[in-house]
């Protein structure tokens, strides 16, 4: 799998199904992505590898003990879903996964390198406006990365 990068924008149908950018997917090896809940009110994608690998390091350090363990695990984990691309190229968005994001029409992907997010584009725009300044901060924190 190459890096999956850029930005997308689509719409999401009545169905609750988006139509995946072919940048992206002619990228994934199978025709499955596992879709969860994410930080910021976006959904996570990622293909069963990567899944496979993230799930098992977060259940490897998680205590059932442990009640922010817990609330990870809940949160992160449970909610996974598999998704199956249809021939046309879409993903169906479970329901419950749609309300979470509060998904309803005008999407943004964001292919993020091992994973990607899906963000209702509102959610996003908005997002990107009030996290404005803690990027400038984050960013000059990397000033040791040279070109």
């Amino acid at each position: 799998m190459e890096l999956l990068t850029g930005e997308y924008r689509n719409t999401l149908d009545e169905k609750g199904r988006i139509l995946f950018p072919a940048r992206l997917r002619n990228e994934l090896t199978g025709n499955v992505l596992i879709v969860t809940q994410a930080l910021d009110h976006c959904l996570w994608l990622y293909t069963p590898e990567e899944w496979k690998s993230l799930s098992a390091k977060v259940m490897e350090t998680a205590s059932p003990f442990n009640p922010k363990n817990r609330i990870v695990v809940r949160r992160l984990i449970a909610p996974a879903q598999e998704v199956e691309f249809d021939k046309a190229g879409r993903l169906s968005i479970p329901q419950s996964l749609r309300e979470y994001a509060g998904l309803t029409k005008d999407c943004v992907i964001l292919g993020i390198n091992k994973y990607m997010e899906l963000w209702d584009a509102e959610e996003y725009k908005k997002y990107l406006s009030e996290s404005e300044a803690s990027f400038m901060e984050a960013a000059e924190e990397l000033s040791g990365i040279s070109f």
